[in-house]
C-alpha cells in the first residue's frame, strides 16, 4: 500500500515512500494517510504560487501529524511539539541536514491550533494553511462529525441546537464545534493564496451547517 500511495504524493514519491511509514499513528480516521494526501495537495497548490522550499514543506506534511494525541487529551496541545521531536529523529536518521531539520521541525511545531504558536517561515505558514483548509468546507465538516462520533458527542442539542440559551458546548454536541472553532480559522490564514481558498471553503462550511439545520 506504502508505494502505491507514494505514488500520488508526486513530485516527492521517494521522499513520500521513506516517510508514510511514520506518518501515523493509531486509527484515527481524521488524520490517516488520506488526510496528509489532501494536506500535501493544499500545501502544494499553495507552495506554487507563493514558493518555498518544497522538499522541507513536503517533509513537514508527511510527518505533521506522526504523533497521535486525541482530541480530548489533556496532551493535546503538546501534539505537535511532541510530533517534531519524532520527525527529527526520523529525519537525521535519514541523513538530513541540522539546517533542514530545523526547518521541518519548525513547521511541525507551529502548524497546529492547539499549540497557538506563529509561524515564521514560509514554509510552516503554507503548512498551517494546506492543514486548516482541510478542517473547513465539506472535507472539515465531515471530519468535525467523525471527531465527535469517536469522543462520544451528540450531533446537537434538540433543545437548543444554536445554544441561544446554554454556553457552546463542543464536547457534547457535534454542531457546537463550527462556531467554537471551525467558523474562526478563515481569518487567521497565513498567505494570500491560502486565504483565497479558505474564503470558498468557509462558504461551504457555512452551507454545510444551514443545510444540517434546515434538516432538523
Amino acid at each position: 500500500m506504502n508505494s502505491n500511495i507514494a505514488a500520488a504524493f508526486t513530485p516527492f514519491e521517494t521522499l513520500a515512500a521513506q516517510l508514510i511509514p511514520h506518518a501515523t499513528e493509531g486509527d484515527d480516521g481524521s488524520h490517516d494517510i488520506a488526510h496528509i494526501l489532501r494536506v500535501f495537495k493544499n500545501a502544494m497548490r499553495i507552495h506554487a504560487t507563493e514558493g518555498g522550499d518544497g522538499e522541507v514543506l513536503a517533509a513537514a506534511v508527511l510527518l505533521h501529524d506522526c504523533v497521535s494525541v486525541e482530541k480530548n487529551s489533556p496532551l493535546r496541545n503538546q501534539a505537535s511539539r511532541l510530533a517534531a521531536e519524532k520527525a527529527s529523529g526520523i529525519l537525521a536518521g535519514l541523513g538530513w541536514s541540522d539546517e533542514k531539520i530545523a526547518a521541518v521541525a519548525h513547521a511541525i511545531t507551529t502548524h497546529s491550533f492547539s499549540a497557538n504558536i506563529a509561524p515564521e517561515t514560509l514554509e510552516a505558514k503554507i503548512l498551517q494553511d494546506a492543514d486548516r483548509l482541510d478542517a473547513i468546507g465539506m472535507v472539515g465538516a465531515a471530519r468535525c462529525f467523525y471527531i465527535a462520533g469517536r469522543m462520544g458527542s451528540g450531533l446537537y442539542d434538540p433543545a437548543d441546537p444554536l445554544a441561544k440559551d446554554r454556553p457552546l458546548d463542543d464536547k457534547a454536541f457535534a454542531i457546537d464545534h463550527f462556531p467554537v472553532k471551525l467558523f474562526k480559522l478563515a481569518d487567521g490564514f497565513q498567505t494570500a493564496t491560502g486565504r483565497a481558498f479558505a474564503t470558498e471553503r468557509h462558504e461551504r462550511l457555512k452551507t454545510v451547517l444551514d443545510l444540517f439545520l434546515d434538516e432538523i
